[in-house]
């Protein structure tokens, strides 16, 4: 039974999972670069733009983010960005070639005063043609009703890694509490951008554990997006050994044979990956990415240096 056929007809199993990550590698690049051509065009590739509209101090316990509250990282901590500045931000993204506009704010939840700025913000800039993608933390249902009737069309919560390294990553929220908001964003008739990150000291299994999750929710996110660690001093897995290029490009493919019809964005750690690694990224299925010289507090590659690489393969940013 094909990949597109299990995604239907039956949910995955962790052996499901584990075989495929054990797979001989050019057989399941292979068997990713069908998949991908079967829903998507492969010399394509989805731009979006991530910028923090409300940066650090966090009351959570992330040990990967530098935003958190609890961490010495020399961060400075900033309200809610004025909304003009946001739209600027959305204009200069669409300048740009992103088509989708994402906006991070270093919350546990927003408050419910902030809904009505918020909401603003997706309205006009949608109104500028673009995809609206918000990330605020945990949101309540009427929170996500809000955001979605004033038009988000995506709302980003990642689960980070597998339940059960879960508490080993965070421990001010639980896994159940991630799952809740997503729920909460399905019933609001939002599209769900959720992913996961690895280099945190996890193992294999947890790899396959979180990639499971994903594939067997209903329906799988839109939007997928791997992320490589970005190691910060002062964070607790700011010393974590780094995920190989090969091994990142093996989970972008078992991503893509998970969930056929998602993208799959290769995410934080671009910065730190060579255009070999990229490349092998792109052909095992990943066919999204952020653009822009930042990535909410850390570097991005740039316009010029992405503009480069995708000349180089044959790629247009769509």
């Amino acid at each position: 039974m094909d990949g597109e056929a299990r995604i239907e007809a039956a949910r995955w199993t962790r052996e499901d999972v584990e075989a495929l990550l054990a797979a001989p590698f050019a057989e399941l690049v292979f068997r990713a670069a069908e998949v991908h051509r079967e829903h998507f065009n492969p010399n394509e590739v989805q731009a979006s733009r991530l910028v923090s509209i409300k940066t650090g101090g966090c009351p959570e316990d992330c040990g990967y983010c530098n935003q958190s509250a609890h961490f010495k990282t020399g961060l400075k901590a900033s309200k809610l960005m004025d909304r003009e500045k946001v739209l600027a931000e959305a204009k200069r993204a669409k300048a740009e070639g992103a088509s989708r506009f994402c906006m991070g704010a270093a919350w546990r939840a927003p408050k419910d005063r902030d809904m009505p700025e918020l909401c603003g913000m997706v309205a006009e800039v949608k109104a500028m043609g673009l995809e609206t993608c918000m990330t605020l933390g945990m949101l309540s249902g009427e929170q996500a009703r809000s955001l979605s009737e004033a038009g988000l069309d995506y709302y980003n919560h990642n689960i980070d890694t597998s339940p059960e390294y879960y508490d080993q990553v965070v421990t001010t929220r639980t896994f159940e509490d991630r799952i809740e908001t997503l729920e909460e964003v399905r019933s609001a008739g939002m599209k769900v951008c959720c992913g996961g990150i690895v280099g945190m000291g996890e193992k294999v299994e947890d790899r396959a554990g979180f990639l499971l999750v994903l594939a067997n929710m209903t329906p799988p996110p839109e939007s997928v997006p791997i992320n490589a660690l970005m190691p910060i001093d002062g964070t607790p897995l700011g010393r974590s050994k780094p995920v190989s290029g090969l091994e990142f490009a093996r989970l972008i493919a078992v991503a893509r044979i998970l969930m056929p019809r998602s993208y799959v964005r290769l995410s934080a750690g671009r910065e730190q990956m060579s255009d070999e690694t990229q490349a092998l990224c792109f052909l095992a299925g990943a066919n999204s990415i952020f653009v822009g010289d930042e990535l909410l507090t850390t570097n991005n590659p740039g316009q010029a240096k992405d503009a480069a690489l995708f000349e180089t393969l044959g790629v247009k940013l769509v």
